[in-house]
C-alpha cells in the first residue's frame, strides 16, 4: 500500500494540473486575450448567424465566389464530421471526382482560359478550408463578374484588398477567407 500512495497522489495531482487547472488558464487567457477568436470568429448580422470565418461554406450561387470542395460526411462544410476523402491518389474514385469537379467548374466559369487551380478541385485535409489562394479566386472573378455585372477589375481589386499575408512572410502563403469575400461582394452596387 506505501507504493500505491505515491504513485496515486500524482496521479492526482497531475489529472487537476492539466485536466482542470490548464484548461481553464487557457481558456480565461484565451477569451481575455482573442475574445472574437476563442467565441469561433462568429458573424452576426441583423441578430442572425452568417458564419464563422474559421469554417467554410458552401457557396453555389454564380454571384459567388466558391470555396474548396468539402469531403465532410452527409452535408458539406459539416463542422460535425470533420474529415477528408481519405482516397488515395492512385484510386479510380478519386481520379473520377478530379474529372467530375473540374468539368462543373469549367461549365461555370466558361470564361475563364487559365487551368483550373488545384485547390477548386481538392478537398482540404479536414474539409472545413475557409480559405483560398489569391489565384483561386481571380480564378473566379470572371463568373462573378458578370453574374453581378460588375467589371472584374473592380472584383479583382476587392481579392487583393482582403489577401491576407502570413507574418512573418516565410511562414506560409497569401489566403483570401471566401466568406469574407462574399460578404464584401454583397455591399458593391452592380453597374
Amino acid at each position: 500500500m506505501n507504493v500505491l500512495r505515491p504513485a496515486f497522489s500524482v496521479f492526482i495531482l497531475l489529472l487537476l494540473i492539466t485536466g482542470l487547472a490548464y484548461p481553464l488558464l487557457t481558456t480565461a487567457l484565451a477569451q481575455w486575450w482573442f475574445p472574437q477568436r476563442a467565441a469561433g470568429s462568429l458573424i452576426i448580422q441583423n441578430g442572425e448567424l452568417r458564419g464563422s470565418l474559421l469554417i467554410g461554406q458552401d457557396f453555389t450561387r454564380p454571384g459567388y465566389f466558391q470555396g474548396r470542395p468539402s469531403a465532410t460526411a452527409e452535408t458539406p462544410y459539416n463542422a460535425v464530421a470533420s474529415s477528408g476523402s481519405n482516397l488515395a491518389l492512385s484510386n479510380p474514385q478519386l481520379d473520377e471526382a478530379f474529372k467530375q469537379r473540374i468539368t462543373a467548374l469549367r461549365r461555370a466559369n466558361p470564361q475563364a482560359t487559365a487551368s483550373v487551380p488545384v485547390e477548386l478541385v481538392t478537398s482540404s485535409a479536414s474539409g472545413l478550408d475557409p480559405h483560398l489562394s489569391p489565384d483561386a479566386a481571380e480564378w473566379q472573378v470572371p463568373r462573378i463578374a458578370q453574374a453581378r455585372h460588375l467589371p472584374a477589375v473592380e472584383i479583382s481589386a476587392l481579392v487583393q484588398r482582403l489577401t491576407r499575408y502570413p507574418q512573418p512572410g516565410f511562414t506560409g502563403e497569401a489566403v483570401v477567407n471566401v466568406l469574407e469575400l462574399n460578404r464584401a461582394l454583397d455591399t458593391l452596387s452592380p453597374r
